[in-house]
């Protein structure tokens, strides 16, 4: 008779994950499965998923805890209901190989524990992929399953792909740990770690997932490390007396303890808030670690398990210097960055902080351009008595008054940035910079958002899988953030979790829209791009694609209209601009097509290319925002539009029926809608009109002078506008 398979699975918010999780369990080509689902009082979504999958196979039985009770007491639950002759865990946002449980039946014999192999997934991987990757690897071993070493088993604490016998769990009266919410496996799995015969199948597959957003949505893995430490040195104690007599368990809790300390744990130590509790949470573990285990650590850690083992913690933390000095010391020997780096954090960062000195970028030290150039030339002209330091990647540009320039990532960039008590930037910091007692931080961010953002994302297709954590992190350091509308304010709040001074004056960028919006600078302006006077400029301004990159931070696009054709029907009376967003990085080729086309993407300011621009055409970047304060049209050429708004990034508008333009798919749309432009004006002047009133209202032409006074506190704050959204229908 086949034999059945109780799957337990314990669910708690997983609306994200879960319905690929039940989908691959009921597609298992082993069929005789029992499905044990407990839902965790889940407040998201998942109880309708669950509902779903229940009402389509008989085979899945659900549990519902009316209050959340934690993984080790849903396990334990489920296993009091488990009929079949064997017993499998799977975690709610995993996924397994449709062979799986099968691959892993095929070796069962009564006494043995079966493991099969785990791949680590992000949401956007290719699951198809990640195997073949695997499989190859296979290729070149001579078996498909092999007997493990104890601890090579349990070295990483998780139950799950690997098939108990229940009546091993039975007999052995196992349960898992009610009292963590972390680390609640290690109970359960210590009687099979002293008695029975592990042995891993390779060719059964489950994919774990690791989340891509660990501050709204983390795992049990991914919580806060104070929190982690609490969890295991529970765990770690209760077993340690549980099994005191035991040699081989000890050995096994001890190497652990050590090995979390060492990869996790002693970065808590970085954190004056949590020196002192972690410290003693620690001592309290490490006194029950034996002193062999201890002897056999490098001279460092010996010294900081022996200080914790006596509860010398002044002795302990001054070891623990040593020993970040002394790993930091060798990093830095590694280039010539990071020798900066520490030059940065142990020298520059205790030096006094000058208190007029303001140090600013833009774009990453790309551009001499954006809000930032607008506050500084203000503050130029109002407050020379400042002390300005810009941040380029490449120094010797002219600029208005007496800025120093200096190079990005050189050791004078780090000693501004230690010792100046303003920064002024549109972008995100890197990581590596630390803010000071007294800093002052002005984000003054780079768009009216149309793309949904950082945590109102559910995936990122970019290049980094920690774009959110890191994001969350650098973001923390923001003093004031700028809003140029009502929109804008209530997304950064959501999307960036921005709990600090929204400054909603509008942007300072845009100011020049209103100041010189007039035909003797426009003229200038086109002077001196060598751009035609007699004809109209159309400009095409795109945004960049998150899944289009060659690798981490290197990014690609082709034009995809026909250029041909563009100039026969066009190029009497027009000329195009491009202007390409700046995580590009290929040069364009538009060879052939001079005095048509005119790549400007390098030029600083785009403000300077709304002004002598006629026409707007872009597809999803937020330059129209800006661009509409000058009621001009705009065409939107959204020839992805389905890929774009239902894979990638989904919009905070309804794109089809609130752009205040037409949208245009192909290359004979565009250049109708271009030689029809007026017709098309009239069609969309209420639209435009309604836009302009609600995503332009705070835009006066003197939002940097308002920022100015209430960042810098040269004078009384300014009267806060009056404007409001008089249809909320954007926000």
């Amino acid at each position: 008779m086949e034999q059945c398979v109780s799957v337990i699975i314990p669910v708690y918010n997983t609306e994200e994950f879960l319905e690929d999780c039940l989908r691959s369990i009921v597609k298992q080509t082993y069929k005789n499965l029992q499905i044990i689902v407990v839902n965790d009082a889940s407040t998201d979504q998942s109880t309708k998923i669950i509902d779903q999958f229940t009402a389509q196979d008989q085979r899945i039985e659900v549990i519902e805890n009316n209050k959340r009770m934690g993984v080790g007491f849903s396990r334990n639950l489920a296993m009091q209901r488990a009929t079949g002759e064997y017993i499998y865990f799977v975690d709610s946002d995993d996924l397994l190989h449709e062979q799986a449980i099968e691959k892993l039946l095929q070796e069962a014999q009564p006494e043995t524990i079966y493991t099969g192999r785990i791949v680590k997934i992000t949401k956007k991987d290719s699951i198809e992929a990640s195997l073949e990757e695997q499989e190859k690897q296979e290729e070149q071993e001579l078996f498909r399953a092999k007997t493990l070493h104890h601890y090579e088993f349990f070295k990483d604490m998780i139950v799950v792909n690997t098939l108990f016998p229940t009546h091993l769990i039975q007999s052995l009266n196992l349960t898992f740990d009610e009292k963590v919410d972390s680390y609640s496996e290690i109970a359960f799995m210590m009687p099979f770690y002293m008695q029975y015969k592990m042995v891993r199948v390779k060719s059964a597959c489950y994919f774990r997932r690791d989340r891509n957003d660990p501050i709204t949505n983390p795992s049990l893995n991914q919580r806060n490390r104070d929190e982690l430490l609490q969890d295991f040195v529970d765990v770690y104690i209760r077993l340690k007396n549980h099994y005191a007599n035991d040699e081989e368990v000890n050995k096994y809790l001890d190497k652990q303890l050590i090995q979390l300390y060492r990869s996790k744990f002693i970065l808590l130590m970085k954190e004056e808030d949590k020196i002192e509790p972690a410290f003693h949470l620690l001592s309290s573990s490490m006194k029950l670690v034996s002193k062999e285990r201890v002897k056999k650590q490098n001279v460092v850690i010996r010294g900081e398990l022996r200080a914790l083992q006596n509860k010398q913690l002044k002795k302990y933390l001054r070891v623990l210097k040593l020993h970040h000095f002394g790993r930091d010391t060798k990093k830095s020997l590694k280039s010539l960055n990071k020798f900066y780096r520490q030059i940065y954090r142990d020298v520059f960062m205790k030096l006094p902080l000058k208190e007029n000195k303001i140090v600013f970028a833009s774009f990453l030290g790309k551009q001499y351009a954006d809000s930032p150039k607008a506050i500084y030339e203000y503050m130029v002209e109002h407050y020379p008595e400042y002390e300005f330091v810009w941040i380029f990647n490449e120094t010797g540009r002219k600029l208005p008054g007496n800025a120093k320039q200096v190079k990005r990532l050189s050791l004078a960039y780090y000693y501004h940035l230690a010792t100046a008590k303003y920064w002024v930037s549109n972008m995100r910091q890197p990581l590596h910079l630390k803010k000071r007692e007294g800093n002052i931080f002005l984000e003054t961010w780079h768009g009216t958002p149309l793309k949904r953002l950082v945590f109102d994302m559910d995936e990122v297709y970019s290049a980094n899988p920690k774009y959110k954590k890191n994001f969350y992190q650098q973001s923390r350091l923001w003093d004031y953030l700028i809003a140029a509308n009502p929109y804008s304010s209530k997304i950064f709040r959501s999307a960036f979790k921005f709990e600090k001074k929204m400054l909603e004056y509008g942007y300072p960028r845009n100011d020049t829209l209103y100041k010189n919006n007039n035909e003797e600078y426009i003229t200038k302006v086109k002077k001196s791009l060598d751009i035609p006077l007699d004809k109209k400029v159309i400009l095409y301004a795109p945004t960049w694609r998150d899944d289009e990159f060659y690798e981490a931070g290197k990014y690609k696009f082709d034009l995809k209209f026909d250029l041909q054709k563009l100039r026969e029907k066009l190029g009497n009376d027009y000329i195009i601009i491009l202007r390409m967003h700046y995580f590009i990085a290929d040069n364009l080729n538009i060879d052939g097509y001079e005095g048509f086309i005119y790549n400007l993407s390098k030029y600083d300011d785009i403000a300077d290319l709304y002004l002598i621009s006629d026409m707007l055409i872009t597809d999803y970047s937020s330059v129209f925002f800006d661009y509409s304060n000058l009621r001009r049209p705009i065409l939107f050429y959204a020839y992805d539009l389905e890929n774009y708004r239902d894979k990638l990034r989904g919009f905070y508008l309804d794109y089809e029926n609130q752009m205040p333009g037409p949208i245009v798919k192909t290359t004979d749309e565009m250049i109708d809608a271009i030689q029809n432009i007026d017709q098309i004006n009239a069609q969309y002047k209420d639209k435009y009109n309604n836009f302009y009133d609600q995503i332009c209202c705070w835009e006066t032409g003197n939002a940097t002078e308002k920022i100015v006074h209430e960042v810098f506190k040269k004078s009384s704050k300014p009267k806060e506008h009056q404007s409001h959204l008089k249809d909320e229908s954007l926000i």
